[in-house]
């Protein structure tokens, strides 16, 4: 049982991430994502080696520190999210449908590294 929940946490995250990456790369090919913290193209692969560690990691080590880790920061995309799609002004070029949806996948997602690391 417990192996199933670190394999399910993995697979989500994984989805997750493919969902992400997708999304960062179609919005930084419409001009859409900041450069405040360096060009993008940078970002992308450095989210791959992320994705890749996160995966491995639950699905080998089936530790829950490491899934209580990554709940704690894949929480911490809700404030942007929940800005986007709740208190962004009419100078925004994302829909707010977008960043609802994101909520929604977010939270499926840290439900699923919960299981993982909580529920043992």
């Amino acid at each position: 049982m417990r192996e199933a929940k670190f394999r399910q946490a993995a697979f989500v995250y994984l989805h997750v991430a493919i969902l992400y990456e997708a999304a960062a790369y179609v919005m930084w090919r419409q001009g859409l994502l900041p450069t405040r913290f360096g060009p993008p193209w940078l970002w992308l692969p450095g989210a791959v080696g992320v994705t890749a560690v996160v995966v491995y990691g639950l699905l080998r080590w089936q530790n829950a520190w490491f899934a209580r880790a990554v709940w704690l920061l894949h929480s911490l995309r809700l404030p942007a999210l929940i800005n986007g799609a709740f208190f962004a002004g009419a100078e925004e070029r994302v829909v707010p449908v977008f960043y609802l949806t994101a909520i929604v996948v977010v939270m499926i997602n840290l439900w699923m590294l919960a299981r993982a690391g909580w529920d043992l």
